[in-house]
């Protein structure tokens, strides 16, 4: 299991286990977490699933593709950490990683 902490767009930081190989988007969506649409449900056809990764991550999950970063063009208020989280997916490496929803 993968642990990854989601803070929602009120705050509130909640810690989940994930299985490797699924996304941190599926992760989210399974659990309910505020702020993850998914609309596209993973398939990077929208924004909907906008996070910001915290900068002590970046260089474990790594650059976003050229698909992600024209579908981040429609992400409301991308930032240089911002990645859609059905992009990211959960390997060992990324045990502890913690994301920040975006607010819109």
């Amino acid at each position: 299991m993968v642990k990854v902490t989601f803070v929602e767009p009120d705050g509130s930081e909640r810690t989940l286990d994930g299985d490797q190989g699924f996304s941190v988007m599926e992760l989210a969506v399974r659990n309910g977490v505020a702020g993850i649409a998914a609309d596209c449900g993973g398939a990077c056809a929208c924004a909907t699933c906008h996070v910001y990764v915290d900068p002590a991550w970046l260089d474990a999950v790594g650059a976003p593709g050229d698909m992600e970063k024209d579908m981040l063009e429609f992400a409301s208020e991308p930032r240089e950490n911002s990645r859609l989280s059905c992009q990211i997916r959960l390997t060992a490496a990324l045990d502890g990683l913690k994301v920040t929803v975006s607010d819109s």
